[in-house]
C-alpha cells in the first residue's frame, strides 16, 4: 500500500466522478458549444457572484493569463515572497507578460495592507508601474494557512485607492471556505479575478477555472489560445468539475483533521524541530540541524510513504481525498516508531 502525500494532485477521480466524465454532453469548447463546460463556467461565475467563467488546463496558465489581462510589459506586481506565481510557474510572470515581482516578506505566505501600501512604486517614469496585487488563498509555502479576510478588504482598499488590480490565486481556495465563515460571493466582491483548481483537493483529473467579470475577462479566452489551452471536447473534464463541486468540498474537512492528527504526531518526535500551525490540509515541519533530511525521508521510504522537501529544511505532507483512514493509521504508528540513528 503506497502512502502518497507529496501533494493533494496526486488522487485519481472515483468510479462515480469516472461515470459522470463519460456521460457528459460534450461539444466543441473554442466554438464554446460544449454544454457541460458551459454549465460549469456559468455555475461557478455565479457562485462567485461574477459574470463570467473560463475552464483552463491548469492552475499556472489560469494564473498566467490574469496576469497579462492586468498588466503591460514592463509593469510590476505585488505579491508575497513564498507566492505560487513567483517560485512555481518557472518564471511565466516575467516571459509571459514582461513584469517583475515586488516582493513582500510577510508571514507564512500573508501580509498586510500597510505592506503592499508600502511596496507600490512612485509614480515616475524610471520606476515598473505597479499594476496588481495578487494573494494566494489558501497558502501553499505558508502551511495551508487562510487569510484574515478583513485584511484582504483592507488591502482591496488600498487597490482602489492606487488604481490596481486584484488577483486571487485559489488554488486551494475551496480549503479556506470550508474552514472559515466566508462564502465564494464575499471572495468575488473583493477581487477582480480568482482562479480555482479542480485539482487540488476536489479530486479532478486536471483543470482549474479563472473567474471575474467581463471588462477584464473579455479577452481571457484570447489569452488562453495564445498560450496554447484552447480545448475542444472538454466536457468531460468540465463534467468532473462538476461532480466534485457537489460531492467533494464537504470532504475537505476530514483532509484537515487528518492534517491536524500528522501534526500532533510529529510534535511527539524529539528530533523535530517545529511543525507549522495546521488550519487545513497542508503539514510543513522542520527536523533538528543534526538530523539528515534525506535520511529521515528514506526511512518513511521504506514503509510505502513518500512526501515532499520544499527547500530550506522544510518537509510537506499533503492530505486528500485518496488519503483513506487506513493509511491514516499506519501512517501514525510509522511515525510514532521511527527511529533517526
Amino acid at each position: 500500500m503506497k502512502i502518497d502525500l507529496r501533494s493533494d494532485t496526486v488522487t485519481k477521480p472515483t468510479k462515480a466522478m469516472l461515470e459522470a466524465m463519460m456521460q457528459a454532453e460534450v461539444g466543441d469548447d473554442v466554438f464554446k458549444e460544449d454544454s457541460t463546460v458551459n454549465i460549469l463556467e456559468n455555475r461557478l461565475a455565479t457562485m462567485f457572484g461574477k459574470t463570467d467563467a473560463l475552464f483552463f488546463p491548469s492552475g499556472t496558465m489560469a494564473n498566467q493569463t490574469a496576469i497579462k489581462l492586468h498588466t503591460n510589459p514592463g509593469d510590476q506586481v505585488i505579491c508575497d515572497k513564498y507566492a505560487h506565481i513567483y517560485n512555481y510557474e518557472s518564471g511565466g510572470a516575467s516571459f509571459n507578460s514582461g513584469v517583475s515581482c515586488k516582493l513582500i516578506d510577510g508571514h507564512r505566505g500573508m501580509f498586510t495592507a500597510k505592506q503592499v501600501k508600502e511596496a507600490i512604486n512612485p509614480d515616475a517614469f524610471y520606476y515598473s508601474k505597479t499594476s496588481l496585487v495578487e494573494i494566494e488563498n489558501t497558502t501553499n509555502k505558508g502551511g495551508g494557512a487562510c487569510w484574515d479576510f478583513e485584511e484582504i478588504k483592507k488591502i482591496k482598499q488600498v487597490c482602489i485607492e492606487h488604481d490596481l488590480g486584484f488577483h486571487l490565486d485559489g488554488a486551494r481556495i475551496w480549503n479556506a471556505l470550508v474552514e472559515k465563515p466566508e462564502t465564494p460571493k464575499d471572495y468575488g466582491a473583493v477581487f477582480n479575478t480568482i482562479s480555482v483548481c479542480l485539482s487540488k483537493g476536489l479530486g479532478c483529473p486536471v483543470g482549474s477555472v479563472l473567474i471575474g467579470d467581463g471588462p477584464i475577462m473579455k479577452n481571457a479566452i484570447r489569452i488562453r489560445k495564445i498560450f496554447g489551452g484552447n480545448m475542444r471536447q472538454v466536457g468531460y473534464l468540465a463534467a468532473a468539475g462538476l461532480y466534485a463541486l457537489d460531492n467533494h468540498i464537504e470532504l475537505l474537512k476530514e483532509d484537515h483533521k487528518k492534517a491536524k492528527a500528522i501534526g500532533e504526531a510529529l510534535k511527539k518526535l524529539a528530533f523535530i524541530k517545529s511543525v507549522e500551525t495546521i488550519e487545513t490540509n497542508i503539514v510543513i515541519f522542520e527536523l533538528n540541524d543534526d538530523v539528515n533530511e534525506t535520511r529521515f525521508i528514506e526511512e518513511l521510504v521504506k514503509n510505502n510513504i513518500h512526501i515532499i522537501s520544499m527547500g530550506g529544511g522544510k518537509l510537506r505532507m499533503v492530505t486528500h481525498l485518496d488519503y483513506t483512514n487506513n493509511m491514516h493509521e499506519v501512517l501514525l504508528k510509522t511515525i510514532e516508531n521511527i527511529t533517526i540513528k
